[in-house]
């Protein structure tokens, strides 16, 4: 077997994954759930890790699974209210650290869902960052897995 056919096969192995690549970011146990067939919004959660020697932002994410896609938080709005807000300048990734991306904390919004979130189905989802560019990551639907801690209901959002 040739370099390239053991190259080809070792990429093709690894887009196979729930783990995505590029540059110096590394995206693992990635996973998206709506709150059900009727919703009209879902999620996505992952852990995010910086291998590089710079910081980087996770900036953007899009996905063609909804008619908007954002990067979202959890912040108490001063009165003990949990709200979900937008954060437009994204969420840094310092260098040689890892970011989760989980329930009740932050997390890719997806509004206006195109169709359900099906049970082990997989999602596309392009992640951008301001160093290391975009980053494509198919994310499995896992409508049964339960929260950490602290997990909070995504259907406040309105579209």
């Amino acid at each position: 077997m040739s370099f390239r056919s053991i190259l080809f096969t070792a990429v093709a192995t690894l887009g196979l994954t729930t783990s995505a690549f590029a540059a110096d970011v590394m995206v693992k146990d990635a996973y998206a759930r709506s709150a059900g067939k009727n919703a009209k919004t879902g999620a996505a959660f992952m852990m995010i890790m910086n291998h590089g020697a710079e910081n980087d932002r996770l900036i953007n994410a899009t996905s063609d699974v909804a008619k908007r896609v954002e990067l979202h938080t959890h912040k108490e709005n001063g009165d003990g209210v949990m709200q979900m807000l937008h954060v437009e300048e994204g969420f840094a990734i310092p260098a040689g650290e890892m970011h989760p991306l989980k329930r009740g904390g932050d997390h890719v919004m997806f509004m206006g869902l195109n169709q359900p979130f099906v049970q082990g189905e997989m999602i596309p989802v392009t992640l951008v960052f301001e160093k290391a560019g975009e980053v494509k990551v198919e994310i499995p639907v896992d409508l049964e897995r339960k929260p950490a801690e602290g997990g909070m209901s995504h259907g406040t959002h309105k579209n």
